[in-house]
């Protein structure tokens, strides 16, 4: 057989399912419990009891509107703070017991938030017992009288159930009595296992009246959990070893021949009564992952399933054995399931091994909600997207829930305070989702055609025996299965006399036997002449019966055929019914969507409206003041101009002068060489021919300026007149002092060779300061130069006091600023006065003049100091 090239596997044709099978919606119901303490704020209402409502906690964010938006969502019923677990469980359980007796799986699980109650709604505590132990008490007190002997039934390994005879049933239980114990792994809990006695009292018990009294029972329980999207069994009994112990092995998920989802290898313990089977729970329930986080001191980390299967199969005719059929076998099972509860990493602080877990968790329960929102798209829709099942290990084992047939329920457990607000109302979202998810509803299975009756008929006939032979003085018990006792009842013929032929010539014996056995005989021909007129009466009316069976059967097939015309029909009518239901739920889907979508287009129209006339007055504001700060500005603008035109009207006068004046000292010089000139020539003119015209004894005078003069004095200080210092030396800079300088001179400062320098004693001079020179000395002077408006290079010496910081540094703190400023002695001495009679003596003392140095303090005033 040549193997097909390796790809992706195709899909297994599933059973086709009638397109007329009824459906059931999931039931999801909603318990409140209560807050952790009065004083907490409490964020869900209880409006009636199959509706809630959401108000927004103090400090949580608004919509867009502003507003704060509540919400109210509907269950099948809502359980408030105040309800008890026996309520809880009549409401939601009980049904799934009774469909278990009938062979109707069914499936119950709890979701929600961390912290919110799972846990306590499943199994509870000493005194209030959850809905798992109060199933397991329902299902044994209904079934405990038509329980069979341990392992009559038998797992097959396979999903299914075999029956065996009672040798070997015999034979397995010597068997498992004659085992020895395996030594179990120890446990890390020291606190003792509770007993099924205080959870659930004896008052509280109850027990279903709808049973087949022609079965036998038997309960087999599993229990595993799912840890990191891993399946372990938490009843598999595994030799402890100390020095290497070994973790537990992960099981897979197998499918059997019915297309249900099964764990391969997982441990299925048949239990007899109530208090066997909550220890084997507990007994797995100690092995289940627990972890303690900032929301739940005891949080668990996994999923846990707990399956009750229930084997029945019916007697025999006798009412004294079980059918051995194996067609005739049912097999039922109710999954009891404890989700993990959804959590966020930014609560819990988790880290390492608890993100890990809280991630894996996230991940299933969000597989989880993508099955029922594909589910849900289908059945609405019509459309036929493929459901993501195997994402996750929790979804693919309860694949057939959904898929097939059974009875689906899910408790919503909420916390109502106010932390867990936003995380409450995605878990609110995801149970309305679920509720429009459909399942099959399960059909009614007949077991056999058998005649009912036969465990009460075959109890009452043994019950008639043993009194029959009790009163013979027989003991029942020794013969009941005797075949000598039923000869005994059936022969009731008058009994022989005991006689004793002694004589050959007994005339009295030989004829009173001879009268018994005559008796006897007409007694027997009597007996076979009223069997003979009671077998005729009774063919006649067999025949009769014949007669009468054969016209109805007649009648029964003339109305089968006008039956299945009908059916027919019924089903026609169903499936377009049907199709109208799936047209109109995608019309009102289609409706919904339309709606949410107008609201939107609605709220996003009056979000905008409203965003546009806020910018709208923003842009009004704007331009007014875009306005204000036109007419600023160009006021502004104009008084610019204006000052500047005066400054420069100012500076070209300024310069006119300047110009002026040089031509004036170099016509000066000029002249003074020519009278010098014409003097030498006129002296040797003297000497020669006698003296000489005086027309070169006048010194030609300086052009009057006065306009000039009086222009330049409106718009520029008056000139400085300082004499030439006698002995120029340098001056001493106000630094100077007993204190230790760090004397900063950038390397880009110009050396200006002039005379008088600043002279810092004691001073550490560096190109760019350090912690280490700042450390050894008290004050800071930087020499920073920069172009003075009129051109010349200005330098200032900027000062300061150096102190240490808390952290062991150096800081500098300004304290005043010293300006030293060179200027050009021409600038100056063209702003004397003309015509004032000065000698040349007086230009060349004003030309050959010392540079003036100009302090200004850290106030921003000036003063003038003289030179030295």
């Amino acid at each position: 057989m040549q193997r097909p090239n390796k790809g992706k596997t195709p899909r297994r044709p599933g059973p086709k399912k009638a397109s007329h099978i009824e459906k059931d919606p999931v039931g999801v119901y909603c318990r409140i419990r209560p807050l952790g303490a009065e004083n907490e704020e409490c964020c869900i209402e209880m409006i009636s009891s199959s509706t809630i409502q959401l108000h927004a906690p103090d400090g949580l964010k608004a919509n867009r509107n502003g507003e704060y938006k509540e919400t109210q969502y509907s269950f099948k019923k809502v359980f408030g703070i105040n309800t008890t677990q026996m309520e809880l469980f009549g409401d939601v359980s009980k049904p799934l017991i009774e469909d278990l007796i009938h062979c109707k799986n069914g499936l119950l699980f709890t979701y929600g938030v961390t912290g919110s109650g799972k846990t306590f709604t499943m199994t509870g505590s000493p005194g209030e017992g959850g809905l798992l132990p109060r199933c397991l008490d329902m299902l044994f007190n209904t079934i405990g009288p038509f329980q069979a002997k341990r392992f009559v039934f038998k797992p097959d390994e396979k999903n299914g159930m075999e029956i065996q005879g009672q040798v070997d049933a015999l034979l397995e239980r010597q068997k498992r009595d004659s085992q020895p114990s395996v030594p179990r792994t120890p446990s890390s809990r020291q606190r003792a296992d509770p007993e099924f006695a205080d959870m659930i009292s004896t008052e509280e018990a109850c027990k279903s009246d709808h049973v087949d009294e022609d079965c036998c029972y038997s309960v087999f329980v599993s229990y595993i959990e799912i840890y990191n999207n891993y399946i372990f069994d938490l009843l598999e009994d595994a030799a402890f070893d100390p020095i290497r112990p070994k973790p537990p092995q992960s099981k897979i998920l197998r499918e059997d021949q019915n297309h249900n989802m099964y764990v391969a290898g997982c441990t299925e313990v048949e239990v007899k009564s109530t208090e066997e089977a909550f220890e084997i729970f507990w007994k797995g329930q100690k092995k289940r992952r627990i972890a303690n986080t900032e929301l739940n001191r005891e949080s668990s980390r996994s999923h846990s399933v707990f399956t009750v299967k229930l084997a029945q199969a019916p007697l025999d005719a006798d009412g004294d054995h079980i059918l051995q059929d194996k067609n005739q076998v049912s097999v039922s099972q109710l999954c009891l399931v404890d989700l993990a509860g959804s959590e966020r990493t930014s609560r819990t602080r988790a880290e390492g091994n608890r993100l890990r877990e809280a991630g894996n968790i996230n991940q299933s329960l969000m597989t989880l909600r993508t099955c029922m929102e594909v589910l849900r798209e289908n059945q609405m829709c019509g459309t036929n997207k493929m459901v993501p099942y195997r994402d996750s290990k929790v979804t693919h084992l309860f694949k057939n829930y959904f898929d097939g047939e059974g009875k689906v329920r899910m408790i919503v457990c909420v916390n109502p305070k106010a932390d867990d607000y936003e995380e409450t109302m995605l878990v609110m979202r995801f149970a309305e989702m679920t509720q429009e998810v459909e399942v099959a509803r399960p059909i009614d299975r007949p077991i056999c055609g058998l005649a009912a009756g036969r465990r009460h008929r075959a109890r009452a006939f043994k019950d008639e025996l043993s009194q029959r032979l009790e009163e013979r003085g027989r003991p029942s018990s020794a013969l009941v299965d005797d075949p000598a006792v039923m000869i005994q009842l059936v022969e009731s013929l008058p009994a022989l006399p005991h006689c004793e032929l002694l004589d050959p010539a007994d005339d009295q014996s030989l004829p009173r036997l001879i009268e018994i056995l005559e008796r006897r005989l007409r007694v027997r021909q009597m007996m076979a002449e009223q069997f003979d007129k009671t077998a005729t009466t009774l063919r006649s009316m067999v025949q009769q019966f014949d007669g009468q069976l054969n016209a109805k059967e007649t009648f029964l097939q003339d109305q089968r055929c006008k039956l299945s015309e009908k059916e027919k029909i019924i089903i026609s009518q169903k499936t377009e019914l049907e199709r109208l239901e799936k047209k109109s739920k995608t019309l009102e889907y289609k409706v919904d969507i339309l709606q949410k979508t107008t609201d939107m287009y609605e709220q996003d129209k009056r979000s905008l409206r409203h965003e546009l006339e806020t910018r709208e007055q923003r842009l009004q504001r704007e331009q007014a003041e875009r306005r204000r700060m036109e007419q600023r500005m160009q006021g502004m603008v104009t008084d610019t101009k204006l000052k500047w035109e005066k400054e420069c009207e100012r500076r070209v006068n300024a310069k006119q002068l300047e110009m002026q004046n040089k031509l004036w000292v170099k016509d000066e010089k000029l002249k003074q060489l020519k009278a010098i000139v014409s003097e030498s020539s006129s002296s040797a003119g003297a000497a020669g021919g006698g003296g000489g015209g005086g027309g070169g004894g006048f010194p030609p005078e300086r052009p009057s300026r006065e306009k000039d003069h009086n222009m330049a004095r409106s718009t520029s200080p008056s000139p400085l007149h300082a004499a030439a210092p006698a002995r120029p030396t340098r001056r001493r800079s106000r630094s100077a002092g007993g204190e230790k300088w760090v004397d900063h001179k950038p390397p880009s400062n110009l050396d200006l060779d002039t005379v008088m320098q600043p002279i810092l004693p004691n001073a550490i001079r560096v190109s760019t300061p350090n912690e280490k020179a700042l450390s050894k000395c008290h004050k800071y002077v930087l020499r920073h130069q920069e172009l003075a408006s009129d051109g010349e290079i200005e330098t200032k010496l900027i000062k300061g006091n150096v102190f240490k910081t808390r952290g062991g540094g150096q800081a500098v703190q300004f304290t005043d600023i010293e300006t030293l400023k060179q200027q050009c002695p021409l600038a100056s001495g063209r702003k004397r006065r003309s015509g004032s009679g000065e000698g040349a003596s007086q230009t060349e003392d004003v030309e050959n003049r010392a540079p003036v140095a100009s302090t200004s303090s850290a106030f921003g005033y000036q003063k003038r100091r003289k030179p030295y």
